[in-house]
């Protein structure tokens, strides 16, 4: 039997899942989605990841990235791993592709940021340099 807490909603519902040959039993939730949510987890765990890249930018030296969908939960440190290996060199905006396709994941690497498109950072780096 396993346990674990449903982050499907608020609510926090403590759910116990057995395994009957095939048949997975999900009980303590209270509603379909939390079942939904304990199947997934058992069957095929996915995971999200936020993390940062570096720029060649000196006032900005990291940019927020995330991806763009779930990934199995055991492709996580592969994917860091691609993610360490970056160094933005464009002035790139929030929701475009840092890495497409991370190792054929169908998920990209986007930015979550305009700091460096914005014009409060062009100003910034001017007045520094005068």
């Amino acid at each position: 039997m396993s346990s674990f807490v449903c982050i499907v909603c608020p609510k926090g519902c403590t759910l116990n899942v057995t395994r009957e040959g095939e048949k997975i039993n999900v009980t303590g939730n209270s509603c379909k989605r939390g079942e939904a949510f304990a199947i997934a987890e058992i069957t095929n765990p996915k995971r999200t990841i936020c993390s940062t890249v570096r720029t060649v930018f000196e006032d900005v030296p990291v940019l927020p990235v995330r991806l763009s969908a779930d990934i199995p939960k055991s492709r996580i440190f592969d994917v860091m791993g691609e993610i360490n290996k970056v160094v933005v060199k464009t002035k790139i905006g929030r929701g475009e592709a840092v890495i497409k396709n991370v190792l054929g994941l169908g998920v990209d690497v986007i930015a979550t940021s305009d700091i460096l498109k914005t014009a409060e950072y062009s100003l910034y780096a001017e007045k520094k340099s005068v």
